[in-house]
């Protein structure tokens, strides 16, 4: 019978070297037994160095999409990536009102590693107003989440204070993902708050690499994939925590500077749920 594949969508941009973007997304959603669409936002050229240039996809297109997935597919969770301005966050905004493609996986993209800015700052107050109202998780990063409440994260209490602020914005469930950026560390803590009123950290190892694109991507996409299939959202994520630690810690020797994580290793490193809580 039609559609009896879970199917889910990502909306998002698509990075040139593949490391990132709609292409991370695609690869999560394959590797956990889903098939995956795609509303394109934008088009970024760039590769392991930085970016060099990026464009958007004209708003009615972003509509077009959405009406062609809607007539055909039976769309189960949806994603979130690049959206860049106010508008485009709009229009995405009105075609999942417009269409129910399940629950909303928000992954609020504002700036890059390599510190290019991906998201308008004017276009905060639109996603704060229009967007995360609509998420069913969030999962910003350590800098995402500075950016979004204003607060400096210095400390366990500032991290679950900027969890607090995100959730009041509107959004159901928050999984903010701890720094990963030092050689001195040894774990990489990631803060998860739930609608149900439970709250955790999930805690893994640091990996001492700079291949690591694509790792919020591969988060919340398989957190998406899972909610398509009708995974419970905790242990969803705690799922893609795992993935995304072991795709990281299998190298593959793409690209110079800042290489993509290794999605394949996951189909080699069965998922057994071991990040630890410590709640």
């Amino acid at each position: 019978m039609a559609n009896e594949l879970p199917q889910v969508v990502t909306i998002a941009g698509v990075d040139s070297d593949g490391s990132a973007g709609a292409q991370a997304d695609l690869h999560s959603f394959f590797m956990r037994g889903t098939y995956g669409a795609l509303i394109l936002t934008a088009a970024v050229a760039g590769n392991s160095y930085g970016i060099q240039d990026s464009t958007l996809m004209p708003l009615d297109f972003i509509d077009h999409q959405f009406d062609a997935l809607a007539a055909d597919l039976h769309i189960r969770a949806a994603k979130t990536g690049m959206l860049a301005d106010s508008a485009m966050i709009e229009a995405v905004a009105k075609n999942l009102k417009k269409y129910d493609f399940g629950p909303l996986v928000l992954d609020p993209v504002i700036s890059t590693k390599h510190g290019n800015m991906l998201l308008e700052t004017s276009a905060f107050d639109t996603l704060k107003k229009v967007l995360i109202p609509m998420a069913t998780v969030i999962t910003p990063n350590f800098y995402e989440a500075e950016h979004l409440t204003g607060l400096k994260l210095d400390d366990d209490a500032a991290i679950i204070q900027a969890a607090e602020q995100i959730r009041a914005m509107g959004a159901k469930n928050v999984v903010l993902k701890g720094r990963h950026d030092s050689d001195e560390q040894t774990q990489v803590r990631d803060y998860v708050l739930l609608e149900n009123g439970k709250h955790f950290w999930l805690t893994g190892p640091y990996f001492p690499t700079t291949r690591k694109n694509g790792t919020g991507d591969t988060l919340s996409a398989v957190i998406t994939a899972e909610l398509g299939k009708g995974t419970d959202l905790e242990d969803a994520i705690r799922l893609a925590k795992h993935f995304v630690d072991t795709a990281i810690a299998n190298e593959i020797p793409v690209g110079h500077k800042f290489g993509p994580i290794n999605h394949w290793a996951n189909a080699i490193v069965q998922p057994s749920f071991t990040a630890t809580s410590d709640d």
